[in-house]
């Protein structure tokens, strides 16, 4: 892959340790968080090219893992020197959990499990499940600890990534850490935001340090609103966490893990990439999708359409051209397309930087009938959630 240079300034301390899961050893505590129709095999060895780090791939439903579905299958695929392997499960049912998990660890398929507790997606959370969960205490406790028990039997760590709770009258995250804590987890992460936030606003930093503070025997990782390396420091400084987990922050920019590993180990030097190296990282990115989707090229360009935004965030390229690259149908048409681009055009410096993706504004949690009444599941919420195991992700 075509590597822009870093800038490089002074050498110092490393900021943070290495990040201890279990027996698993993170030498750059910086994780990727699991993002549905982008953490695939093929981004996650864009991001390892640049830097270390746990890179989890997307989120799998456990019911949709035990009835084997392909694309299920597909999702918890790892590359032969992707270690640790780590998957990350979505579910609302204690048995189906136990069921995943095992065949995870009989089959030999994870090195680390982590479960998701925070998307607000409507028809995630109108059933119950994502970050709707977890104030249904005691269902969330069975989840968290039947992962936990089976995921032992192989030493397999486990990890919770939750928001602050529904809404702010509603907020669940110290009570649910503590439970997670004590049900053997080997971290938790909190995303700053509730569900009724969505992605919009401000991650709220002080809630990932009262996590912090209240959970002094675990790590904590914090999530939200990191767009830089000095963001991701910012938030160390401030919160006292363990390691940060960085989403929408890494969309296009797959070279924000070296720029964290940097930061991390106390150095300045940050990428700064010109066109060029933007176009060569696309049209890599664009390959490796091509064996992810088994040789399905069509399928592979549909699927790096998405990502073009976000490559090009702020580089001159003309509207006309980034229409056609977000309909490209072939490698080769987007070879020739990317050809016509100027490679005399550098690093655009802020406009590239900052925010990515959609942030919209704060919305309504869709919920079960009478679900905030109380934090106990009643017998047709109980018969209800099952139904909640969707296969979508978030968080």
């Amino acid at each position: 892959m075509t590597t822009a240079p870093a800038e490089t300034s002074t050498t110092s301390a490393a900021l943070l340790p290495a990040l201890t899961l279990g027996p698993i050893t993170v030498k750059t505590p910086v994780v990727l968080a699991p993002m549905a129709g982008i953490t695939n095999t093929a981004f996650r060895r864009l991001c390892r090219e640049y830097g270390g780090g746990l890179y989890v791939n997307e989120m799998v439903t456990a019911r949709a893992l035990v009835e084997r579905r392909p694309e299920s299958l597909r999702i918890i695929r790892h590359e032969p020197d992707e270690v640790p392997r780590s998957v990350q499960l979505y579910s609302v049912d204690p048995v189906t959990t136990g069921h995943a998990v095992r065949m995870l660890v009989e089959e030999d398929r994870a090195d680390h499990i982590d479960l998701n507790f925070g998307c607000p997606v409507p028809k995630v959370t109108r059933k119950g499940g994502g970050s709707a969960l977890p104030w249904k205490i005691r269902l969330f406790e069975s989840i968290v600890a039947t992962a936990v028990r089976e995921a032992s039997k192989n030493d397999i760590p486990v990890t919770v990534k939750m928001r602050k709770g529904i809404d702010e009258d509603h907020l669940t995250y110290i009570e649910a850490g503590k439970i997670a804590r004590d049900s053997g987890v080997a971290a938790v992460a909190l995303h700053g935001r509730t569900a009724r936030q969505h992605y919009s606003g401000q991650a709220d930093w002080s809630a990932i340090a009262a996590l912090r503070d209240s959970l002094p025997d675990i790590p904590v990782l914090g999530n939200g609103d990191i767009w830089s390396a000095e963001d991701a420091v910012r938030m160390v400084e401030q919160t006292g966490v363990d390691g940060v987990v960085v989403g929408r922050g890494c969309q296009g920019r797959p070279w924000l893990f070296g720029d964290l590993q940097a930061a991390f180990e106390g150095r300045d030097d940050r990428h700064r990439p010109d066109l060029p190296m933007v176009i060569q990282t696309l049209l890599t990115h664009a390959q490796m999708l091509i064996p992810y989707f088994d040789g399905d090229e069509r399928k592979a360009m549909q699927d790096i359409r998405k990502h073009v935004a976000w490559y090009f965030k702020g580089y001159p390229i003309g509207g006309a051209l980034r229409s056609q690259l977000v309909t490209v149908e072939s490698l080769a048409q987007l070879e020739d397309l990317l050809g016509q681009l100027d490679q005399s055009i550098s690093y655009p410096g802020e406009p590239a930087e900052g925010p990515r993706g959609r942030a919209g504004s704060p919305k309504k949690v869709h919920l079960p009938e009478d679900w905030l009444e109380s934090q106990e599941l009643n017998e047709e919420q109980r018969e209800m959630i099952q139904a909640a195991e969707v296969d979508t992700s978030g968080g």
